[in-house]
């Protein structure tokens, strides 16, 4: 395979997956404007580009400088909750963004993409278990800008059929992503369960529940949870099937087909590191649905999606990369 460009490569997720790319002999350079990620999860002597996805320009130069042959595009504005306060900066990230990456894509002549889209597409589902078919209906600004990045590539597909190099492109759905594959490589999120949880354990405060009110048997949100590097290693999966040609759908969900309660996490993370507490309970958050697990059958099928982890070896993952991040130098 050739060079493929990551988006937001300096990122939790993104840092995964070039390490996933890189772990499998397959070169990639990564472009990230270092908002939220962090220069030092990038590997050493993976090339990375200082840039923001809304400059198009300068995703063109790098497209070209390096042979850039495929792109996984992760680089946005994540946060569903805060979306909801912030609708005009998530849309100029996630829209606006992707249709730069896109437009530079185009101009290179680059004809892969592998897409991070998420589970917020689908909103609130009255199923049990989500499946790529069921209804898409989300509830934030972030899990709309998603949806229209996966029409975007439809519609520049569409648009570039009869081209040389036509757009070749799948997404993924992400669900909770958790865990760390590297000890060097942490979720750093403000907002996302486990750094919370246990970020509050490893600083002698007690974690929180927002919301202990929603329609699930222990009445706390309902999620599936996949290990950061089997997310990763989807990635890869995608960017080799784009490359060989083989048909794929235009999305997968990456999902466990089994969810966890908050109030699960919480009883694991006691477990993991040892120390036991009752969780603080405070108001649910805007933008958080009930319940949301996913199959990942299709995935399992087209990309050899599988989870390699259970919930403690999650947990046991990020808690230890944390351990090692907050040890003194």
């Amino acid at each position: 395979m050739s060079t493929w460009l990551v988006t937001g490569g300096a990122g939790y997720i993104g840092a995964h997956v070039v390490r996933a790319f890189v772990g499998q002999g397959i070169d990639a350079v990564v472009v990230d404007d270092l908002s939220s990620g962090h220069a030092s999860f990038v590997p050493r002597g993976v090339p990375l580009v200082r840039a923001s996805v809304l400059g198009t320009g300068a995703l063109t130069d790098v497209m070209r400088t390096h042979g850039v042959e495929g792109v996984v595009h992760l680089a946005a504005f994540k946060y569903a909750g805060v979306s909801v306060q912030r609708p005009l900066h998530t849309y100029e990230q996630n829209v606006a963004g992707t249709a730069s990456v896109l437009a530079a894509m185009a101009a290179a002549g680059v004809g892969s993409v592998v897409f991070s889209s998420s589970a917020a597409v689908y909103g609130t589902p009255d199923v049990e278990q989500v499946t790529e078919a069921t209804a898409t209906t989300p509830e934030s600004p972030y899990g709309e800008s998603k949806l229209v990045g996966e029409w975007l590539l439809r519609d520049q597909a569409t648009a570039t059929a009869d081209d040389d190099r036509p757009l070749r492109h799948t997404a993924l759905r992400y669900f909770n992503v958790v865990g760390s594959g590297d000890e060097t490589v942490v979720d750093t999120s403000p907002h996302n369960l486990f750094p919370l949880a246990l970020g509050a354990v490893a600083d002698g405060r007690t974690p929180t529940i927002f919301g202990d009110d929603y329609p699930t048997p222990d009445g706390t949100c309902v999620r599936d949870y996949v290990h950061v590097g089997d997310v990763a290693l989807a990635h890869v999966a995608a960017a080799r099937a784009l490359e060989e040609g083989r048909a794929l759908e235009p999305a997968y969900n990456l999902g466990s087909g089994d969810g966890q309660s908050v109030r699960q996490i919480m009883g694991a993370v006691a477990r993991v590191t040892g120390v036991p507490f009752e969780p603080e309970v405070a108001p649910r958050r805007p933008g958080d649905p009930a319940r949301i697990v996913a199959s990942g059958a299709a995935a399992a099928r087209d990309l050899g999606w599988q989870m390699r982890h259970d919930l403690d070896e999650m947990v046991a993952s990020d808690w230890h990369a944390r351990q090692r991040a907050l040890r003194p130098r």
